[in-house]
């Protein structure tokens, strides 16, 4: 069968995975990666999210970002009950590598407007302890 190459594989897996429930985000959180002078810079969309709904961590290399938008469930009814929901409710997560040698304090993040951006370092190089050997005459 020949199909169009809009609809790449990677077309029909985000549909699938999404329809599945098993984008975990990927098709939320989408990114955008720059490079600027000796940094990285990633702009990640989040709209709708509040600041206290996102949080960022760094482990073993992995830079893994989520959010988490709460049911806000009326119990009163005058507000109207919802009869479809197309916002996203829900948990939602994206990792990213940048590397062993980064540390918590080099990753600098700000939300504005909707979008999550972070910057880090390149490359930073392992700090080597200075030789201490001693001399022998």
């Amino acid at each position: 069968m020949i199909v169009p190459s809009f609809f790449s594989d990677s077309y029909f897996d985000e549909m699938f995975n999404s329809m599945s429930g098993k984008d975990n985000g990927k098709a939320l959180m989408r990114t955008d990666v720059k490079e600027i002078g000796s940094d990285y810079l990633l702009e990640i969309e989040m709209p709708g999210f509040e600041k206290d709904e996102i949080h960022a961590e760094l482990e073993k290399g992995y830079l893994t970002i989520s959010g988490e938008h709460a049911k806000k469930i009326d119990e009163d009814d005058r507000c109207g009950k919802y009869l479809r929901r197309e916002r996203y409710l829900g948990k939602c997560s994206r990792s990213f590598y940048i590397g062993e040698n980064l540390k918590q304090e080099d990753v600098k993040a700000k939300y504005e407007n909707g979008i999550l951006t972070i910057a880090f370092p390149k490359d930073k190089k392992p700090e080597v302890e200075e030789n201490k050997r001693i001399s022998i005459e």
